[in-house]
Formats: C-alpha cells, sequence, structure tokens
C-alpha cells in the first residue's frame, strides 16, 4: 500500500527487567532498542526508552527522537541509558499530532517518585477524563491520550499505604475510569507493571529472556520451567511476541484482558484482573490485529498469526472463487492468505509482484507525475510469470483504492489478461476510535461505491471480499479452548457495532 492507503497501527510498547542487579545486569537498553526494532511496523513516527536502576529514588535515563529506531539510537547514546529496568515505545499518531513532545515513553514527578508510561491504544472516553485532569489545576502539554493516563495515575488519591503508595490500586483506579483501548507498561522503583484493559482491545505479552539460547521454540503458552534459576535471566513485555527470538527470550504468556502484571527481578505476579463495565460481556480484542497490523510470527491468543491470515485465505477461496491460472499477493501481509487461497482452490500461487524493500515513508510527493509513479516506485512486474494469464490478486484490505488502482494498471500494461481482485477481509466501513488510524467513513471507498462499481473504478475484472462471519470463524477456529475468558473480537470498523459507547 501507498502512504496514504495504508492502516496504521498507533504504537508498540516494550519493557525489560534484568533478574540482576547494576552493573552485572543484562544490557537492558540494548535489548529494548532491539524489541523496538522488532516492533517497528507498529509505529515508525518516533520511539523513546527510559531506563532507571530500579533503587528507590532514583533517577530516570531517556533518550527520544522522531524516525525510526535505528535512526534515533546509538552506541553512544544507550550507553547512557543505564539501569537494570526499563520501558520502550515506538509510535504512529492517533491523537496528539507528530512532534517531539509527544515521543513517549512519558515520565511524571509524583509525590511518591517518578514513574514512567508507555501506552498503546486510544482512550474512548478521552474527552471527559481530560476535563477531570484539568480541573484539578493539572495542565496537559500534550495532545495525547497517553500523557492524560499518566496524569490520572499521578492524581489518584494516597491509598493510604504505610511506606509509599499503591501504585497498583491506583492503576486499578484508572482502569475502572475508562474500560479502552489500552495496553499499558508502567514502570515505578523496582517494578513494571503491565496492564491490558478489561475489553483486551490491544494486544500485550510476556517473554522470559533465557541464558540457554539453544531451548528456544514456538512455545504458545507458559511452562514453568522457564523460570527457573537455570535458564532465567530477566522478563520483558511486549506488544507482540514477535521480537522476542531476536532478544533471546521465550514466550511465556499473555496478559490477559483487565489484569495487572508485576514484574520485577524477583518475577512476576498477577495482581488481578479487573472485570468488564457491562457482566457477562465479551472481550474484544481488535481482529484487524490478525487481518494486517501485527507481524505473522507473532502468537495472538494462543495461535500464530500467519496460521489465522492462512485461514482466512482458505476460507475466502470457499466463498470467492473464480477460474483463472495463477493466485498471487500484493506483498507482503497478504502473502499467507494468497497461499490459503491457493491451497483451497488448487490454482497455483505464482509472483507476479517484487517489492521495493527500501522505500521509506514519503509525506510531501513534490509533483502529479511522481504520485502517478508510486506504486512503480514501490512495486515492479514479474511479467515473465503472468504474461497472457488470468490472475487472482489477494490483499488484506481496501481502504481509500489508492494503491489498488495502479497495482492493476500496472499488471494488466505489462501483459496480465485479467485481474481478479479478492479481499481476505470484509470492507472497512466504519473508523476506530479504540487506536487504529482509519479514515473518516466518507474516505472508504466501501462507502463511496457499491460492490457491483468496484471493479469498473479500480480497472479489475471482479472484486470479492471475505465475508464478516468467514473472517471470524477463521480467527476463531484456533481459540476455542480459551473460553474462560470469553473470548471475542472487535468488528466494528466492519460492522459498525462497538464494543463501548463511544465518548464525543
Amino acid at each position: 500500500m501507498d502512504d496514504c492507503d495504508e492502516l496504521r497501527e498507533a504504537c508498540g510498547v516494550f519493557g525489560c527487567v534484568s533478574s540482576g542487579d547494576w552493573p552485572t545486569q543484562m544490557d537492558v537498553a540494548n535489548i529494548i532498542c532491539l524489541g523496538l526494532v522488532g516492533l517497528q511496523h507498529r509505529g515508525q513516527e518516533s520511539a523513546g526508552i527510559v531506563t532507571t536502576d530500579g533503587k528507590k529514588g532514583s533517577k530516570f535515563h531517556v533518550h527520544k527522537g522522531m524516525g525510526q529506531v535505528n535512526q534515533i539510537f546509538n552506541e553512544d547514546n544507550l550507553c547512557k541509558l543505564k539501569g537494570n529496568l526499563g520501558i520502550g515505545h515506538t509510535r504512529y499518531s492517533t491523537s496528539g499530532c507528530s512532534e517531539t513532545i509527544n515521543c513517549q515513553p512519558f515520565v511524571v514527578e509524583t509525590l511518591h517518585g517518578l514513574i514512567s508510561v508507555a501506552h498503546n491504544g486510544e482512550l474512548i472516553n478521552a474527552k471527559s477524563l481530560k476535563k477531570k485532569v484539568l480541573a484539578h489545576g493539572v495542565g496537559l502539554s500534550t495532545g495525547t491520550d497517553s500523557e492524560l493516563l499518566t496524569q490520572l495515575l499521578s492524581l489518584s488519591p494516597d491509598c493510604g499505604e504505610p511506606n509509599g503508595v499503591d501504585w497498583p490500586a491506583r492503576i486499578r483506579g484508572v482502569m475502572n475510569e475508562t474500560p479502552t483501548a489500552y495496553s499499558l507498561v508502567v514502570m515505578h522503583d523496582e517494578t513494571i507493571y503491565a496492564v491490558r484493559d478489561p475489553y483486551g482491545n490491544r494486544p500485550l505479552c510476556i517473554g522470559s529472556l533465557i541464558s540457554n539460547l539453544s531451548v528456544l521454540s514456538d512455545s504458545r503458552s507458559g511452562d514453568s520451567s522457564d523460570s527457573d534459576s537455570d535458564y532465567n535471566q530477566g522478563w520483558v513485555i511486549s506488544s507482540e511476541s514477535c521480537s522476542f527470538q531476536a532478544i533471546g527470550a521465550r514466550f511465556y504468556r499473555e496478559v490477559l484482558p483487565g489484569e495487572i502484571v508485576a514484574v520485577s527481578k524477583y518475577g512476576i505476579k498477577s495482581l488481578g484482573i479487573i472485570p468488564r463495565p457491562v457482566e457477562n460481556s465479551y472481550s474484544a480484542f481488535c481482529i484487524f490485529e490478525y487481518v494486517y497490523f501485527a507481524r505473522p510470527d507473532s502468537i495472538l491468543e494462543g495461535q500464530m498469526v500467519y496460521t489465522v491470515r492462512k485461514r482466512c485465505g482458505r476460507q475466502l477461496g470457499i466463498e470467492a472463487w473464480v477460474d483463472a491460472d495463477l493466485v498471487s499477493t500484493v506483498p507482503e501481509s497478504a502473502t499467507p492468505a494468497a497461499f490459503g487461497y491457493s491451497q483451497q482452490t488448487g490454482i497455483p500461487y505464482v509472483e507476479v509482484l517484487c517489492k521495493n524493500r527500501y522505500i521509506g515513508r514519503t509525506f510531501i510527493q513534490p509533483s502529479k507525475r511522481l504520485r502517478q509513479l508510486a506504486v512503480a516506485k514501490k512495486f515492479g512486474a514479474l511479467t515473465d510469470g503472468f504474461k497472457d494469464k488470468r490472475i487472482i490478486l489477494i490483499d488484506d484490505s481496501i481502504v481509500r483504492g489508492n494503491t489498488m488502482q495502479p497495482i492493476i494498471r500496472l499488471l494488466k500494461n505489462s501483459g496480465a489478461k485479467e485481474v481478479h481482485i479478492r479481499i481476505a477481509s470484509p470492507p472497512i466501513t466504519h473508523p476506530c476510535y479504540m487506536g487504529i488510524n482509519i479514515p473518516t467513513k466518507e474516505e472508504l471507498i466501501a462507502n463511496q461505491m457499491s460492490l457491483e462499481s468496484l471493479p469498473k473504478f479500480l480497472g479489475a475484472d471482479s472484486v470479492q471480499y471475505l465475508s464478516v462471519d468467514g473472517l471470524v470463524s477463521a480467527v476463531e477456529e484456533g481459540i476455542a479452548g480459551l473460553d474462560q475468558h470469553k473470548i471475542g473480537h472487535c468488528t466494528a470498523c466492519l460492522t459498525g457495532r462497538y464494543p463501548v459507547q463511544l465518548d464525543w
């Protein structure tokens, strides 16, 4: 997709706690930096890391900046991020503009010491919460929900603890005030609190840093042996598990919807689960994490994203078969779905597009000619594989249609006889208010024209989408055994049915 047609995840959060003491512990700053590189797909506007040695009243070391992780961090500034625990963040803007002042993690000085917060998501009742903070005489220096959350934590009433404040109680208080959408890491003294909203809208998981790298495997659930002193060198917290192998960590488990988990050098401890505001309601994990946002090697709800995308492709093959010579994809997130479609239909998979992986995000196109060449800049046609043939082209979604039109034109101008578009998700018809940058309802192509008119507009020979029921069944097929937490998925952008009442 070109930049103006992409869906954008709000951001990614990461945390690391070494089981040792500074300066003998693992290199926490470098681990966090590598973890953020693994989450780079979740945000490319800015990144930041905050570390501390964990001792009461200790200084926080901070480095943040605009751009991608490898542009912001180097050996010199990572060496200054000392400590045996820390948190990191990589960001796209949803609330709050794209400026350095909005870079996370945020650090706030409170009566009970420094806290640092990194947040993924968007608060559905931010308007009323902002009024509450301002009414307390607290000014807000950014337009982000993340700063709002940080200030709410610092404003929570003193819980009367003899040796200081009860931070878990403060976190519970904030969670009771806002049902969704957030996954948080909150750092204070020697502890990082991993927090997921009661609806579980955004992902969050925990990994174990191990000394014996030969035991790394694709474990889908916690194994108590991972925490044995022979192996465990600390803990990591991440929006996605895809970053774990690169840092020598093993997937331990996901943070449950509504759960607060305390992570320190002494281990991990669940501090309980905040119930959803509506009794007997189901969780509302964002279904588009499976479709597009998450990396295919991540584990969500006990299953690999790649496998779910293949199932979506197989279901699409059942629902939207068409007679053609080959199946292909728009690289790369739709590739597993294309494999699944090919397996289901028996139509061979052939690559027809080559992606230039060195094209960065472009905010300004200097001329109409260069705007028209945006797809040619990003994709090349592998003409020998499809000349005079009928192509089924699989993609994960269509937002505005700005990308699909020139791709179809490129394939047909390069010799394709027919191009049939198959989308491995339903039409996007509604905006998201929970952390995904989706255009306004009027901008979405599914609201601008009928499905019957779409092929002519795009220049395709036919267009069909996966049904909502087909997507949900493909996702939930692999999580049938997890009903104890009332697994459910948010499909608001596809159906207009939001899991909570919006506060606008």
